[in-house]
């Protein structure tokens, strides 16, 4: 499967840009217009607890427009950096009284060197992703379904001319504070010209975060395990491991998450890049 690579080192206006919400989100003091002393416009504590858990819950029937900024360092053939948007927009729709369907979507917006000079900007390649899950849950909370890669790429750099399916799953509880599972998912190329490189890739995602107290502040850890199939020996799998920080908190009345995590690749393929920091922003819409 042909995957994208690196960028220059000099930061990306949308690294910067998303960098500065965060520090603009969590500083701004109280009485500036997104902080309101009026509870009608604030919510309690608890309401930002139980927000914080929806929003880790990949199932949950929160509407949510997530905004995940990856800069990845010293990746490619150049050893250069890579910045990657993912716009991941998450619809929940209620089918039957017993079971809902979660429609997400993941769109990479990306930017990366053109060879030693000049950039190449544009899209990636689309996923679409479809988990059916049951209404009321207990203990233990899943949901599956197929997935599909199309290809929307505006370059042929950014991605391959390749469709691809596959199945897709998650698994996850939460006790307390905690909110645990993994995301798992198979991907094959199924169409496309039969001189691009075939796609047999497996993604698993392990996620912990820990709630403190009912802040809204928590603990994060969501590595993007991955395994590509037909790469040369040696070259098949890459393995982050980090974490990070993140805190749900109202722009007036607009639910959002911030979260910032910095994850080292200690397994990757030749041309993988060293480290990855991560940068998310997600509009969050309860019902």
């Amino acid at each position: 499967m042909k995957q994208p690579y690196g960028s220059n080192r000099s930061h990306p206006f949308s690294f910067l840009f998303l960098i500065g919400l965060l520090s603009l989100g969590l500083v701004a003091p109280a009485n500036t217009a997104w902080a309101h002393k009026d509870e009608d416009h604030h919510p309690p504590d608890h309401a930002e607890h139980d927000l914080a858990k929806a929003s880790q819950n990949p199932v949950s029937s929160l509407i949510s427009v997530p905004f995940e900024n990856n800069y990845n360092v010293d990746a490619g053939p150049y050893d250069k950096a890579q910045n990657v948007i993912n716009i991941k927009p998450v619809v929940p729709i209620s089918l039957t009284k017993d079971w809902n369907l979660i429609n997400r979507v993941i769109l990479p917006v990306i930017s990366q060197p053109r060879g030693f000079e000049g950039r190449r900007n544009g899209l990636g390649d689309a996923t679409y992703q479809a988990f059916f899950t049951p209404a009321k849950t207990g203990k233990w909370i899943f949901g599956a379904g197929p997935q599909l890669q199309i290809p929307t790429h505006t370059n042929d750099s950014l991605g391959t001319k390749k469709w691809g399916a596959g199945p897709t799953a998650v698994v996850l509880t939460m006790p307390g504070h905690w909110v645990t599972g993994m995301l798992a998912s198979q991907m094959w190329d199924f169409g496309g010209p039969s001189d691009e490189p075939d796609i047999n890739l497996t993604v698993l995602q392990p996620f912990a975060n820990y709630n403190i107290g009912k802040t809204g502040w928590y603990l994060s850890s969501a590595p993007v395990i991955t395994a590509n199939w037909d790469a040369k020996s040696g070259d098949e799998w890459n393995v982050p491991l980090g974490g990070g920080v993140g805190k749900i908190m109202h722009w007036g009345k607009q639910a959002v998450n911030l979260k910032l995590a910095g994850y080292g690749n200690v397994v990757r393929p030749t041309h993988g890049a060293n480290y990855n920091i991560q940068l998310s922003l997600t509009f969050m819409f309860p019902k």
